[in-house]
């Protein structure tokens, strides 16, 4: 009998504390490497903004392109609406 208390007690050897420590590894080195890929492409969008710089192009404003292009036309069309309200109120149009 004691040893069926003992083997209950016992945890798998890749557990610690009810953890399954490679899977946690695993988790993390994922993790890890999409970060270092994130890094790379967050890389690579300088560069490119600096090539557009460089050809003459205001980046701000193609940020605010590219920030636009991600919204429905319907919500985009709202909020140029709102905005040209609220510039109207403020007598800035």
């Amino acid at each position: 009998m004691a040893a069926t208390a003992a083997a209950k007690n016992e945890q798998p050897a890749n557990d610690v504390g009810g953890i399954a420590a490679e899977r946690l590894r695993q988790i993390v080195a994922r993790i890890e490497r999409l970060e270092e890929e994130k890094k790379a492409l967050a890389d690579d969008i300088k560069e490119v903004y600096a090539e557009a710089k460089g050809a003459g192009f205001d980046t701000k404003i193609i940020r605010q392109i590219i920030r636009l292009r991600k919204v429905e036309q319907a919500d985009r069309q709202e909020q140029e609406a709102l905005l040209d309200l609220y510039m109207q109120a403020l007598g800035m149009a």
